[in-house]
């Protein structure tokens, strides 16, 4: 029994139109679950003048984005904060968020309008490498 081309092209485009279904529900659950850890993320109130001088390294990942600090403290204050690596998509502006938190001296500082989601990302890293938490 042979199958017409008709009927060959028929399956393969159904085929392809379910693995494209599966593919994209897929990547919605894997965005609706970025978006929430990201609306989740919380910060501690972090007493600065309290952490010891010394140089941190933190990190934190909400799969679409993600950041890595590097962050000096001296004399009870936060003298330089490294970003040593930030998957972004197009959050790179966020990154001047630093000099917020430089400025501020605290973590917990307003995001970048427009990139609000890397803005929440290298806060947290920041607050990672100070608390040692990953």
């Amino acid at each position: 029994m042979k199958l017409s081309r008709k009927r060959i092209l028929l399956f393969t485009v159904i085929f392809l139109f379910l693995i494209g279904l599966i593919f994209t529900a897929v990547y919605l659950k894997s965005l609706t679950d970025y978006k929430k850890a990201v609306r989740e993320t919380a910060f501690r109130n972090i007493d600065i003048p309290d952490i010891t001088d010394g140089v941190y390294v933190g990190e934190y990942d909400v799969d679409f984005v993600y950041a890595k600090v590097e962050v000096m403290v001296q004399n009870g204050a936060i003298t330089n904060i490294d970003i040593l690596e930030h998957k972004n998509g197009r959050g790179k502006p966020a990154e001047v968020i630093v000099d917020r938190i430089m400025e501020e001296q605290k973590i917990d500082v307003d995001t970048v309008s427009g990139a609000t989601n890397s803005s929440v990302v290298i806060k947290k890293a920041v607050e990672n490498a100070l608390t040692g938490e990953k």
